[in-house]
């Protein structure tokens, strides 16, 4: 007796661009995807439709999202488009007219129809059968992932376009917050990194609502979110944190080992006047009495924090200000980029001198010597102290970790010589053996 083979899932490839936050709607909508009978697949060739989800923040992000939705043409010829470029439909169409479909930021049933339209669903898809890991579909390794807790922002910052992208802040349900965490420790991960556009304005919108997690009162604001993740007994690491009042509140957790002693505060420059220019919120002359103060109730604290050189109307004068504020600021570590117009951010009618390109990289040159020379200082301070390390890869030479001031793709690793019988996931204690700019050389205790 013959049997007909059941037919084949639908296939689907994803590339994911830009930031953390854009990778989590990416995990969204293939949460979504495989629930509904979806493959999702590596390689252009296997998939019947590809999804670029692609990065609008500056020029060479948006050039390089054109590039991969040519290159996803090219090779597969479905493709769909989402994420922060995806609000200016007509320059895509422009350069890709057979798209099949444009949808910008969080606009995840959008996608989902649009992967429809292109490649029906299996009728005969069976979601309790077929089923989908509890925590969904992550892309990042089993042992760590992102925590959304917002959306959009409510800053006007004059450089930047995310809250015409992404929209004024919406805070996620403390509630569906806690219990996503909840199944992600369930799961294997051992390091929650929590992200939004402005992680410490959480709960803003809600007037900081009382939610309920485990039958008990939570509120919808971040120190006692931060109380809360404490409890599942993971490492909990903050980004994109602005440094208002309350996150004084946080520095004591850090100190009694709750959460990381990690702050990632995009603080973009020092220069008050540049600042002022920027729209920057939150600073004041305070900001460098508030880090000492903060480490002198947490000490072993690393801040680490962006900047931009060779914004509109930047002198001289302005660069040695921030120059001279790093010195005194000692911040762990730093990343710097060169100014670059974004088309509809208001610094673009500023009535300002345009820094040249030159003058740009030269400044861009001289920061980064000169933070280097600050991390590689604070890193040699750790040479013979002990750190907790979790392992993100193996290999014969040994294992490649973090600890508790390196956040993944963004920072520095610790070189583990002795670490061959180690497996990705694992924490092991280490005594640091040596230091670089960037990373540390350690060896299992």
């Amino acid at each position: 007796m013959s049997t007909t083979p059941a037919p084949a899932n639908p296939k689907v490839g994803f590339v994911s661009l830009g930031c953390p936050k854009a990778l989590v709607d990416s995990e969204r909508i293939l949460t979504q995807l495989r629930m509904e009978g979806y493959d999702v697949v590596s390689t252009y060739q296997d998939a019947d439709v590809v999804v670029v989800n692609t990065c609008g923040f500056i020029d060479s992000a948006k050039a390089e999202s054109l590039e991969v939705i040519g290159e996803a043409i090219k090779e597969n010829g479905k493709v769909i488009v989402t994420g922060c470029m995806g609000v200016e439909e007509g320059n895509i169409r422009k350069v890709h007219p057979s798209v099949l479909a444009v949808t910008g930021p969080q606009q995840y049933e959008q996608v989902v129809n649009a992967v429809h339209d292109a490649v029906p669903p299996r009728q005969d898809h069976n979601p309790l059968i077929d089923l989908v890991p509890p925590q969904g579909i992550k892309l990042t390794p089993r042992h760590y992932a992102y925590l959304k807790i917002s959306e959009g922002c409510n800053h006007s910052c004059s450089f930047c376009i995310i809250p015409s992208m992404r929209g004024k802040l919406v805070s996620r349900p403390v509630g569906d917050v806690l219990d996503e965490a909840q199944r992600l420790v369930k799961a294997g991960v051992k390091e929650l990194l929590v992200i939004s556009q402005d992680t410490s304005a959480y709960g803003v919108d809600v007037k900081y609502r009382t939610g309920f997690w485990n039958g008990a009162p939570v509120k919808t604001r971040m120190t006692e979110l931060c109380e809360a993740l404490s409890t599942l007994g993971v490492w909990v690491r903050l980004h994109y944190v602005y440094p208002y009042p309350h996150v004084d509140e946080l520095i004591p957790l850090m100190a009694a080992g709750k959460i990381l002693p990690y702050l990632d505060i995009p603080f973009q420059h020092a220069s008050p006047k540049v600042l002022k220019a920027m729209k920057r919120p939150a600073f004041e002359d305070k900001t460098l009495a508030r880090i000492k103060n903060w480490r002198e109730i947490c000490p072993d604290l690393i801040i680490r924090s962006t900047f931009i050189v060779g914004f509109p109307g930047e002198t001289e004068e302005d660069f040695q200000y921030l120059l001279n504020w790093l010195t005194e600021a000692q911040l762990d570590r730093v990343g710097c980029f060169q100014y670059s117009p974004v088309e509809g951010a208001p610094a673009n009618l500023l009535d300002a001198a345009i820094v040249p390109d030159d003058v740009k990289q030269d400044r861009w040159d001289r920061f980064m010597a000169h933070q280097q020379a600050i991390s590689s200082a604070r890193l040699q301070m750790r040479v013979g102290r002990e750190i907790e390390v979790l392992v993100d890869e193996v290999d014969e030479q040994g294992a490649v970790g973090r600890c508790f001031f390196d956040a993944p793709e963004i920072d520095g690793n610790v070189f583990i010589d002795n670490g061959s019988n180690l497996k990705p996931g694992d924490k092991v204690w280490c005594k640091v053996t040596d230091a670089d700019e960037y990373d540390l050389w350690a060896e299992q205790i």
